[in-house]
């Protein structure tokens, strides 16, 4: 689909105006916007306009490009990218804008692109130009990753919550995912960053001068958002090595506690090991109170080393002490 906006010189704003009538005389700047077009519809960004092959094939190439600014004689190509967010997947906005036309083109339905032309097409006056344009876009193409950014925020304070009493394999795998969305996310955001830097760097953009706190503000959003990326990064390194220390402990304290009842089982084991060996004369198989004795021997050795063990503090109740430790936190 092709739609167009043009405003006239008398400030008049008209839209859906045929694309052969938007280069008329009378008209002050004009926006056409290429909404998921058909094959016959890219066809015009070469026989109407004129752009440079290159700038069209980095429009209409399957795979994703970098974002990515390039001068031509009279305009100058930006290709940004807008995020999914369900699939976290982005997608190309490419634009062509001189003083005279902005032209937009993406394969794919973008809200923030639909938001800004109804915004322009109902404009009483033509107070826009395509710069202003331009820099709505960009700006709604920025913000529009901080929901994502605070998602993944949200998502690691509530793996934080339940660290303790969390699955193991579950626990991991929901952080191992999370870091993966912050990769995909860090993947579109950081090119983004240094192109803004570029913009704002270049002398070949006249229209700077006047837009300049604009684009820098954006610029700031940008910084921002790989700002938050790189210490969630850190954040759930910690949240990880945190939880592997914890398991690790718990692993050591489940260990500690099976070797400690081995060890008392050790010379129970070797005294019933000791008198069920079959020997024909045992002088203690013919005492009246044996078995008893020998029980009683037994029981002693086993409860004498536990007193010990939990005296040296190799035996503790560490399930009791997280649930006082947690009632405190509570409070």
């Amino acid at each position: 689909m092709i739609r167009t906006i043009v405003v006239k010189e008398n400030r008049d704003v008209r839209r859906d105006i045929p694309l052969e009538e938007v280069s008329r005389e009378d008209i002050q700047w004009y926006w056409v916007d290429f909404a998921q077009p058909d094959s016959n519809e890219t066809q015009q960004l070469h026989d109407f306009f004129q752009f440079h092959p290159l700038a069209i094939e980095d429009c209409i190439e399957e795979f994703s490009e970098r974002p990515k600014l390039d001068f031509y004689d009279n305009y100058f190509f930006l290709l940004m990218h807008t995020i999914d967010h369900k699939t976290l997947d982005f997608h190309e906005v490419n634009m062509f804008v001189s003083d005279k036309f902005i032209v937009t083109f993406h394969k794919q339905p973008v809200s923030i692109v639909d938001r800004i032309w109804e915004k322009a097409a109902e404009m009483k006056s033509g107070k826009y130009s395509t710069y202003n344009v331009m820099h709505e876009i960009i700006d709604g193409l920025v913000d529009d990753f901080f929901p994502l950014v605070y998602k993944i925020e949200d998502s690691l304070n509530q793996i934080e919550d339940v660290l303790e009493n969390a699955n193991t394999s579950a626990i991991m795998e929901r952080l191992f995912d999370i870091r993966h969305d912050m990769s995909k996310l860090r993947r579109s955001l950081v090119p983004m960053r240094d192109l803004m830097y570029r913009i704002l760097n270049t002398g070949k953009l006249s229209f700077l001068k006047e837009h300049h706190l604009y684009y820098n503000d954006v610029y700031d959003h940008l910084l921002k958002l790989v700002e938050m990326l790189e210490s969630y990064r850190e954040f759930s390194s910690d949240i990880r090595d945190n939880y592997l220390s914890i398991n690790s402990d718990k692993m050591n304290n489940i260990m500690m506690t099976l070797t400690v009842i081995t060890t008392i089982f050790m010379p129970l084991t070797f005294i019933a090991g000791l008198y069920g060996m079959n020997f024909a004369y045992m002088p203690e198989l013919d005492e009246r109170n044996a078995y008893f004795v020998v029980l009683g021997i037994m029981g002693f050795i086993a409860l004498g080393m536990f007193m010990f063990f939990v005296k040296i503090g190799w035996l503790h109740f560490g399930i009791k002490k997280r649930k006082k430790r947690r009632k405190i936190r509570l409070k």
